[in-house]
C-alpha cells in the first residue's frame, strides 16, 4: 500500500498531511511534485491544501494545467481513490474531476475556525466509519471556501448522494448561521458520482490528534484506509 500526496508551489498542508499518514496511521507516503507525469503506483492520491501558484488568477486555476494532474485524471478513472482537501478541492473542481466551483466567502474575509460538520453520507470509502447523520468537528482555514454549482448540478448531487459534509450547528441542524462562508445548501464537501474522489474543504489532517485540539478527522483517514485495505486484499485474492 502506498499513499501520495502531490506538492505545488504554495502547497502549505503537504507536511501536515504526509505527518498523518506517516505518523498516526502508519502508512508508506511519498511526496510527489507537481511536474511529474506519474503517480509512481500509489494506492490513494491526496491534493492537501495550501496556496497553489499563490492564488493568481483563480484558487486551484494554474495548479489544474499542472502535468501531474492528467495522471491523476487517468488514476480517478480507474477508480483510484483521491481526495482534495481545502485547495485540493478547488483544484479538483478546476480540473472537472468534481462540480461547481469555489466562490470567495460571503463575507470577503479569511476564515479559519473549527466547524461542525453533519455526515451527510457514510457510506463512502471516507466516511464508513462515521455514523449516519453524526456530526463532526473540524477547521477551516479558507477565503475561498464559498461552494457553488448549478442547480442542476445541486439536483445531481442531492439525487446520487454525493453532498458528503453540511456545515451544521453541534447538535446537526443545518442553518445558516452555522455556514460559515455561504456555501450553497451548506455544502461542505461531495463526492463525484463514482464515488472515488472527495472534495472537502474542511482540514481533516489538522484533527487527527488531541494535541492538535480534537481528533475527529481520524475518521476519514481510518475509512480511507480500512477502504483501501478491502480492495487490495479483493485484487489479491
Amino acid at each position: 500500500m502506498k499513499f501520495g500526496v502531490l506538492v505545488f508551489p504554495g502547497s502549505n498542508c503537504d507536511h501536515d498531511t504526509y505527518h498523518v499518514i506517516s505518523k498516526v496511521i502508519g502508512q508508506p507516503v511519498q511526496f510527489i511534485w507537481h511536474r511529474n507525469t506519474t503517480l509512481n503506483g500509489c494506492d490513494v492520491v491526496f491534493l492537501p491544501g495550501g496556496f497553489s501558484y499563490g492564488d493568481y488568477l483563480r484558487c486551484g486555476a494554474i495548479a489544474s494545467f499542472s502535468p501531474i494532474l492528467q495522471a491523476v485524471k487517468e488514476f480517478a478513472a480507474q477508480g483510484g481513490y483521491v481526495v482534495g482537501i481545502c485547495n485540493g478541492f478547488q483544484i479538483l473542481c478546476e480540473s472537472k474531476l468534481l462540480p461547481g466551483t469555489l466562490l470567495r466567502n460571503r463575507d470577503l474575509k479569511f476564515k479559519c475556525q473549527f466547524t461542525h460538520l453533519r455526515v451527510e453520507n457514510n457510506s463512502t470509502p471516507f466516511t464508513r466509519n462515521c455514523l449516519p447523520s453524526s456530526v463532526i468537528s473540524l477547521p477551516i482555514a479558507h477565503g475561498e471556501g464559498n461552494y457553488f454549482c448549478t442547480s442542476e448540478e445541486l439536483s445531481d448531487l442531492n439525487t446520487h448522494q454525493q453532498v458528503v459534509f453540511r456545515y451544521a450547528t453541534p447538535e446537526g441542524h443545518i442553518t445558516d448561521q452555522a455556514n460559515p462562508n455561504g456555501s450553497l445548501d451548506n455544502i461542505a464537501g461531495i463526492i463525484n458520482r463514482e464515488g472515488n474522489v472527495l472534495g472537502m474543504m474542511p482540514h481533516p489532517e489538522r484533527a487527527c490528534e488531541e494535541l492538535l485540539g480534537g481528533s475527529q478527522g481520524l475518521k476519514i483517514f481510518d475509512s480511507l484506509l480500512t477502504s483501501v485495505i478491502e480492495r487490495l486484499k479483493a485484487r489479491d485474492a
